[in-house]
């Protein structure tokens, strides 16, 4: 079982930045990829982007295509900790946001995109509020 903890939610005003970390414990031997991913009240659940943590791929990130520009995923000093630096960020990225966690050894995530499907551990999600 792999535990994965989101914090760092909050609210800001439109054009405002956040720092949303996520912390990985258990059998994370068992997972080499994690990702966020947010869902809007009422939408579905949306890739922002993965990051792989082990290998000669650690540090890795792919995002989706929507989310580039504002959006940076970064590995911590301990490998099972990512973060997502969130810029000027829009009322249209309030959301409650999630990390998850894989395993996924071709990196097929990488190539054809992610989606909650590939996905096999969630966190509780940390929500996000942003006001105009």
């Amino acid at each position: 079982q792999v535990n994965l903890v989101e914090s760092g939610g909050g609210s800001v005003e439109a054009g405002g930045s956040l720092r949303l970390s996520c912390v990985a414990s258990g059998y994370t031997v068992n997972t080499n990829c994690m990702g966020w991913f947010r869902q809007a009240p009422g939408k579905e659940r949306e890739g922002v982007g993965v990051m792989y943590t082990t290998g000669h791929v650690a540090g890795r990130t792919y995002y989706a295509d929507s989310m580039k520009g504002r959006f940076t995923i970064s590995q911590g000093s301990a490998k099972d900790t990512m973060y997502l630096q969130m810029n000027d960020l829009q009322p249209e990225d309030s959301a409650t946001y999630y990390c998850a966690a894989t395993l996924d050894v071709h990196m097929t995530i990488a190539m054809r995109g992610m989606g909650p499907a590939d996905f096999d551990y969630w966190g509780q999600g940390t929500q996000v509020v942003v006001s105009s």
